[in-house]
């Protein structure tokens, strides 16, 4: 099976042509490509396949390094669009394409840079899903027998954002992965920790579903400015220093979230399952 080794800000991908390759993965060969030790090592593997929906050029699937298959990531549209320019699978600079939670735009730009159009966030908690009585801008949880603060929202996969006085001394390590998997969470979420640095710029370290600690979260990125742009604590247009780079984050009330941040190619293979 051939494959390109990506990565946005760090956060990196296994991404494979399954359009001019027949491609019938299982859930323990995906651990096995992600593995860092015994395989190629990625934080998600994701596959290239012919859509299934009129409005799209591409189907878009993405799975986490434990083998579960999750719903958008935000780093690998990013790549998944640079990846279909750069083997010849379109011309087009704009490129619809499907994922499990509907249709998303990718744009080429640039210097490697490509915009994503990452549709409506949802403050549905059944859209998460979440168990919470009523939707609400901020909800407190228990852990370990003490309230922790956080946003809910989904951003096509869901996210908790926590506000802290200073990423680099937040808790990620302990907390990050009880939030991932409490209870009020019945299919794990993502959680993301954000300093507001000034009211256009903030720094985040996100504890990943699936994966732990990465160094970049695109949709992490989307949740945490559209958590704080919802609290009035921030602007329309956001920067989002994560520990691999800056993405640019820019949404208004009622409208599409808009992510442009860079990709790179890093190394192509080919593996024998």
């Amino acid at each position: 099976m051939k494959f390109t080794k990506m990565h946005g800000l760090g956060n990196d991908f296994v991404v494979i042509d399954a359009i001019n390759q027949k491609i019938d993965l299982s859930y323990n060969d995906v651990k096995k490509i992600a593995d860092r030790k015994f395989g190629v090592g990625c934080d998600q593997l994701l596959l290239v396949e012919k859509t299934l929906s009129k409005g799209a050029d591409f189907r878009y699937r993405i799975y986490n390094a434990d083998g579960n298959e999750v719903e958008q990531c935000g780093n690998g549209a990013r790549c998944f669009a640079s990846f279909v320019a750069a083997k010849g699978l379109t011309r087009k600079k704009e490129i619809p394409v499907e994922t499990a939670k509907g249709n998303i735009i990718l744009q080429l730009q640039d210097d490697n840079m490509v915009t994503v159009n990452m549709g409506l966030p949802s403050f549905s908690p059944e859209d998460l899903p979440f168990s919470a009585d009523a939707e609400s801008d901020l909800y407190q949880i228990e852990v370990e027998n003490e309230k922790v603060e956080i946003s809910a929202l989904s951003m096509g996969n869901p996210h908790a954002v926590i506000l802290s006085k200073d990423v680099d001394t937040a808790p990620v390590s302990w907390l990050g992965p009880k939030i991932e998997k409490h209870a009020r969470f019945p299919n794990r979420v993502n959680v993301g920790f954000m300093q507001v640095v000034s009211d256009n710029h903030i720094r985040l370290r996100v504890y990943e579903r699936g994966c732990g600690e990465t160094l970049a979260c695109g949709t992490g990125a989307c949740a945490a400015a559209v958590a704080g742009i919802r609290r009035g604590l921030l602007q329309e247009e956001v920067k989002v220093s994560l520990t691999g780079g800056d993405l640019v984050i820019s949404w208004k009330d009622g409208e599409s979230v808009f992510m442009t941040g860079p990709t790179e190619f890093v190394f192509e293979g080919e593996i024998t399952l």
